[in-house]
């Protein structure tokens, strides 16, 4: 058994055109789970429309990929040769202005919800506003909901004052689910050296990105460039704090690009890191081209000197210990069935 195919292999972000050859490319890159995006500015109800699509690619797709209600069903998944589904959302706009929409998501399979995207949103202020006013009222209610339902706070888009705030706020770990440090490259939605060092005291984790606009050198950055970020990332948090967080787009058409950056809200194209430059999607990484791919990780890893046992957290291990504590957060939360005690 090679050290990649004996990992537990968890990508923390996606939002691919997924069909069966991506299913495919993904066991074939021993991808053993992946947060998959489920929306950007949906309503509930075209969220609840996305959800039932994934139930169609499960009977359709059942022998490859199946969905993760816990870290168990991830291990189970692994056992027996299919990728597990997590549900993240990239915005708050499924929960409308309705904080019990957070618990019949949860209780639907979503693990991971960002508070904004790009924007301000009734929670916080997103990485592409001018002024950053922090968490809103609404944004600390809606914090402590996800800490006592399990599901995980996500700033990847969010403004620096705000996530410094939802990091103090938030009583379980948080993740930045896919960027990258702004010492590796300066981009609006990488992280502050202030940022991670809060985001590791409380225990959270750093997905880092392959997106081509927030590398070194873009489309042209190497395994070695990338593994000397996490390198570097490794020795300011901990090797216990950073993961992967590909923010693979495969397949996606134009159209999509679109519907991400300016949604309803905007009549006017946003080319999203302030550059006509950047209006399509960028040439990815050679080495990094599809979920078929993630061995290439494990191997730069290796081969920049990382132990067996760094690599695991790094590809997957980390990634399982958050989403797990936030699973017995809800369990420590849950009311006691009728007939039960509660023992304290």
């Amino acid at each position: 058994m090679t050290l990649h195919s004996s990992l537990l292999v968890v990508d923390g972000t996606q939002y691919s055109n997924w069909n069966r050859q991506i299913f495919e490319e993904m066991r074939a890159g021993g991808v053993s789970a992946v947060n998959a995006t489920i929306v950007y500015w949906e309503n509930a109800r075209e969220t609840l429309s996305r959800i039932a699509g994934w139930n169609a690619l499960y009977e359709q797709h059942g022998d490859l990929v199946m969905l993760a209600r816990t870290m168990d069903d991830v291990l189970r998944a692994k056992s027996i040769g299919k990728i597990a589904i997590l549900y993240g959302l990239q915005n708050c706009s499924p929960i409308e202005d309705d904080i019990g929409l957070v618990e019949v998501f949860r209780d639907l399979g979503v693990r991971t919800m960002q508070l904004t995207y790009n924007n301000q949103s009734p929670l916080a202020t997103g990485c592409y506003e001018s002024s950053d006013s922090g968490i809103t009222r609404f944004g600390r209610v809606v914090i402590k909901e996800m800490n006592r339902v399990g599901m995980v706070v996500d700033m990847s888009h969010s403004a620096e004052r705000s996530t410094l705030e939802a990091i103090d706020i938030s009583n379980q770990p948080i993740v930045i689910s896919h960027a990258n440090p702004s010492f590796f490259h300066e981009a609006k939605r990488n992280k502050s050296d202030d940022v991670l060092r809060a985001l590791a005291a409380r225990g959270g984790l750093v997905g880092f990105s392959l997106y081509p606009f927030h590398l070194k050198n873009g489309s042209r950055c190497t395994p070695g460039e990338f593994t000397d970020m996490v390198a570097r990332t490794v020795d300011l948090l901990g090797v216990d704090h950073v993961g992967i967080g590909s923010d693979l787009c495969q397949g996606q058409p134009y159209s999509v690009l679109e519907w991400m950056r300016n949604g309803r809200w905007s009549k006017e194209t946003d080319f999203g890191e302030g550059s006509a430059n950047n209006a399509a999607w960028p040439e990815p990484v050679s080495w990094f081209r599809s979920s078929a791919h993630f061995p290439n990780l494990t191997s730069a890893l290796d081969k920049a000197g990382f132990s067996e046992a760094d690599v695991a957290k790094i590809m997957g291990g980390n990634w399982i210990r958050i989403l797990r504590d936030a699973e017995n957060s809800r369990d420590r939360h849950a009311p006691a069935a009728a007939g039960e005690s509660v023992v304290s």
